[in-house]
């Protein structure tokens, strides 16, 4: 694929981004663990604490619900006891989306099919994520620009150029509403299938235009060291899977950062806002005692 990108300038006043703990359903299927969660993420430095919302029998075909899913992280005998296991209801999900409103972090869901999508709707969280396995559901994304008054948070992974600008046209009357993230859909993803230009082609392409409010980064890769790249390349928010333990039993664990780490993250980039920047004289008062002290002198 030929991409004709312009060149890269950085911005040095850009505002810190948002920073999404994707939970999913890393919380085993316990309500208790997803609190925990909750709580930790925001400890962490996340400002939103994401979950999924699934309605299996509407997502999955009969035979793709009833396929046998015998491996170590399966909860279930066929793929869709082990979706409906990790599954809370809408009831559930309102009061997640309280009690993160209690301690003072955003709740979100990303959401997989129409039924998930009215049901959550409903709670009217301050955005909904769209996953990039559903950016061509064109009839959800219809409803949530209808039916919902938030923004709608949308998933670039595994699209063609086609299919995004599909799904960005349906907001063509309501730009300001949407976000595209980039992203490569693997668990865990290499460095050399990041893509972090693709935050800049997408930029150039529909942030720039006019055609969606922001882009954001959601990042499947292992460790820290690239996502403050993501800020300086244009990302004002910037997703990662959220776990307690790596170890846990579950396919999504592998792909998270933990405690630990995603506190580094959020330090780093914290860190990065502050650093970027323009010295503001030619020798700044920290650098006057060394000067005073290390300068050369002619003699």
């Amino acid at each position: 694929m030929e991409t004709k990108i312009t060149p890269i300038t950085i911005n040095p006043e850009f505002d810190l981004p948002m920073i999404v703990a994707e939970i999913g359903c890393n919380h085993k299927g316990s309500v208790e663990i997803a609190r925990q969660m909750i709580v930790v993420s925001k400890t962490c430095g996340a400002n939103v604490a994401k979950f999924q919302k699934r309605c299996s029998r509407e997502l999955l075909t009969p035979e793709q619900y009833n396929a046998p899913y015998d491996n170590p992280n399966s909860y279930g005998r066929t793929y869709g006891e082990h979706r409906e296991f990790l599954e809370f209801d809408a009831a559930t999900h309102a009061e997640l989306k309280k009690y993160a409103e209690q301690h003072g972090i955003i709740y979100s869901t990303s959401v997989w099919d129409l039924t998930s999508a009215k049901e959550i709707a409903v709670l009217q969280p301050k955005f909904i994520k769209i996953p990039s396995a559903c950016n061509n559901h064109l009839v959800m994304l219809t409803y949530l620009r209808d039916n919902f008054a938030g923004d709608v948070h949308l998933s670039a992974g595994m699209s063609t150029t086609e299919e995004l600008d599909a799904a960005v046209d349906i907001y063509k009357k309501c730009p300001q509403r949407l976000a595209l993230y980039s992203c490569t859909s693997g668990y865990p993803v290499p460095f050399e299938d990041v893509c972090m230009l693709e935050i800049v082609r997408l930029k150039q392409r529909y942030q720039d235009t006019g055609r969606v409010k922001s882009i954001g980064f959601s990042g499947h890769h292992n460790g820290i060291a690239i996502d403050s790249t993501a800020v300086l390349l244009g990302a004002s928010i910037i997703e990662r899977h959220f776990t307690l333990d790596r170890a846990w039993k579950g396919s999504d664990h592998a792909a998270s950062l933990e405690p630990g780490g995603f506190n580094r993250l959020a330090r780093d980039i914290l860190h990065l806002r502050s650093a970027l920047k323009y010295k503001k004289q030619e020798i700044l008062p920290i650098e006057e005692v060394q000067r005073k002290k290390l300068k050369y002198r002619a003699h």
